[in-house]
Order: C-alpha cells, then sequence, then structure tokens
C-alpha cells in the first residue's frame, strides 16, 4: 500500500508546485508575514482550535469543513479595525495558465474560514474571548491566468501573481532543476521508502528559516523529519541560493485598486536602502518593451531614477482598464489618480520591526 501523499502520487509537475509554494512563502516574510505552524494554536480545547496537523500538512477550521492549509502566514501588526490578517499561499507552476476552478477554490476557502464567526469559549469558568481572524487568498503561478480566473479573482478579492515576468525566470529555473533532482532520486525507490510530500516541504522550511535564524516556527510538538542527503542535498541548495541572493527578492505591493502587486527586483535591497531614506517618495512608472506574455511595467524614484528599479505585471484586465482610461479625457485620468493609483503601500520586515512605504505617482506617468 503506498503511503498518503507519498511521492508515488506526485508527478514532477506537482513537485514543482509545492516546492515552489515554500519558496514563495519564506520570500513574503520580507512582506512582513509570518509562517505559521498548528503549534501556533495554544488552545487547550481542541474544540475550539482553528489551526491542527494532519497527516499530509495543517488544516484550517472553516464554518463548514477544515482546509488544507501547505502555506498560511500571519501578518506581523493587525490593521486598524480589523482582526489580524492571515495569508492562504498557493503556487502553481505549469506549462498553461491557472483557470477559473484553482481560483473558485480559493474563494470557497477563505469564504468559509472566515465564516467562522464562534467569539467565545464557553466552559465550566465564565466564558472568553476566542481571537478571531480575517483570511486572505494570494494564488502565484509561472503561466499567467485565465480572463475568466483574473475577473473572478478582481470580483472576489483573490490576490493573482504572475511569476510569468523575464525577472522570475531565476526563481523558476531554481525550482524547476531541484525539483528535477528530488524526483530522479527518489523515483527507483519502493513506494514505501519515499517519504511524504508534506516531509519534504518541512525540511526545505527549515532550512529556509534557518537562513534568517526563525525558529519560531518550529515549535514544541512539529514533526521535523529525518531524509536521506540524496534527498535533501536539492532542498539545501534552494535555501542555499536564496540567502545568496543570487535570485530576484519579491514584495508585495498595495495599491489603492482591488489588486495586489508583485514586484521583483534582481537588487531588492536597493530598493530597501532607499525607502529607509525615503519612507514615502515619488515614483515614475512605464511600461517596458514586451518581452514576456503582456506587459511589464518598471517603477523607480523619481528624484533618483538610478536608486532602483522594480518591476510588475498586472492581470490583463486591470491593464486594459488603465489603458483605457489612460485615452480618456482629462477628468477620467484625475478620477483613476484619486480613486485607484495614487499610491503603493510596502511592507519590509526588518529584524522585529515592519516598516511601511509608500510609492506615489501621478497618472500621467502610465504612458509608454
Amino acid at each position: 500500500m503506498v503511503p498518503p501523499y507519498s511521492l508515488g502520487m506526485v508527478h514532477e509537475r506537482v513537485l514543482r508546485g509545492y516546492l515552489l509554494e515554500e519558496v514563495v512563502a519564506w520570500l513574503l516574510r520580507s512582506s512582513g508575514y509570518e509562517l505559521l505552524s498548528a503549534a501556533h494554536d495554544q488552545e487547550k480545547n481542541p474544540a475550539y482550535r482553528v489551526l491542527k496537523q494532519r497527516h499530509n500538512g495543517m488544516a484550517v477550521r472553516g464554518r463548514g469543513a477544515w482546509h488544507q492549509a501547505d502555506a498560511l502566514g500571519e501578518f506581523r501588526y493587525v490593521p486598524p479595525f480589523s482582526h489580524p490578517v492571515r495569508l492562504f499561499v498557493e503556487a502553481k507552476f505549469t506549462g498553461t495558465n491557472v483557470g477559473l476552478p484553482t481560483v473558485r477554490n480559493g474563494h470557497g476557502v477563505v469564504h468559509d474560514v472566515n465564516e467562522n464567526v464562534v467569539t467565545s469559549v464557553h466552559g465550566a469558568a465564565p466564558s472568553r474571548p476566542r481571537p478571531r481572524y480575517h483570511y486572505s487568498y494570494a494564488i502565484f503561478s509561472t503561466a499567467g491566468f485565465s480572463r475568466d480566473a483574473q475577473e473572478y479573482a478582481l470580483a472576489h478579492q483573490i490576490s493573482l501573481i504572475d511569476l510569468s515576468m523575464p525577472d522570475f525566470e531565476g526563481l523558476r529555473n531554481l525550482v524547476s532543476t531541484r525539483a528535477r533532482r528530488v524526483h530522479e532520486v527518489l523515483d527507483p525507490l519502493p513506494a514505501k521508502q519515499r517519504p511524504r510530500v508534506h516531509q519534504l516541504r518541512t525540511h526545505l522550511r527549515r532550512r529556509l528559516l534557518q537562513v534568517v535564524d526563525d525558529y519560531s516556527y518550529f515549535m514544541d510538538g512539529d514533526d521535523v523529519p529525518v531524509l536521506p542527503r540524496s534527498v535533501t542535498q536539492p532542498l539545501d541548495d534552494i535555501a542555499q541560493n536564496l540567502s545568496s541572493r543570487q535570485t530576484p527578492g519579491l514584495v508585495l505591493a498595495f495599491p489603492s485598486g482591488p489588486f495586489v502587486l508583485g514586484l521583483t527586483s534582481e537588487n531588492l535591497y536597493a530598493f530597501v536602502d532607499y525607502a529607509c531614506r525615503h519612507p514615502t517618495h515619488t515614483v515614475h512608472l512605464r511600461r517596458l518593451p514586451q518581452t514576456a506574455s503582456h506587459p511589464v511595467w518598471q517603477v523607480r524614484p523619481a528624484e533618483s531614477p538610478g536608486a532602483y528599479a522594480m518591476t510588475f505585471s498586472l492581470p490583463e484586465q486591470v491593464e486594459s482598464w488603465i489603458r483605457a482610461q489612460e485615452e480618456t479625457v482629462n477628468d477620467r485620468a484625475r478620477w483613476i489618480k484619486r480613486n485607484v493609483l495614487s499610491t503603493m503601500t510596502i511592507y519590509w520586515l526588518d529584524g522585529d520591526h515592519t516598516l511601511t512605504f509608500q510609492l506615489r505617482y501621478a497618472p500621467t506617468e502610465l504612458r509608454q
């Protein structure tokens, strides 16, 4: 009998997605998100726990069901008038764009967990408040998203981040080659000797967090697997490559519109150095020559254009919408500036502190 979720049941393509999910979740630490494990739920009464460990990973309690949460992060600071923010991270490493079913599933999950409305814990003693959270969902894809997926995501505030841009080529190659090596090592092994996918992910996550001396994820009760060196070497290579900054960094940027941007740069720390000196600054935006499946945008500081450069892409529907707004009269340009494209907010984790940067740009800059 093949153990559940062993490599005997997982194609190399799917393994690439799992490893990419761990890498993306780790990269999001710089945006202020702390990775969670089931051990972070300190509730003693099992009936009121919202996180639990299963044989194939962590699960989150919803109103109607428990949901798999392979990569779940919590923002270090609580926004005003809100519950703590938690983010589901899903990554797809495919050759074709992500379709509507994936996005619809993400919406179903986040809707159910946000409907988990029990607010107090009752027992023999007086009732006490129960922590509540606001869950969001982000899907990362190496091949973009279908039109239906984008329209559905915009309508339901599911964040889509396109990793097909040329700047992410190094990251894609890193994950793809190491996943192939792991699969080649495990393929000839008898099914009963193959580790579960969860064990591979846990090892990679441990190595990535060791890079930044963050052991908070591995709390008492977490299972830390012991795997053969031939299996762990490719996973360790991923962590080493990321720690040496050989691949572009990634931060999330929050504009005034109903979407999230994934900003990347070959020298992300040049941006951080400049933003630490100028937490709020004006930027220039321009569309680069079309080197990907759809336009790529570049952002530079207006007063010191050589200080840093970061790139991002927009959902195709948003891209078309912005261009249409550009081509209209000045009143629409003013409407964009006031309601949609006024600022981008970026959070950066600096030790135990989360810094906030604001990039401000004018709609008149949105021209080729």
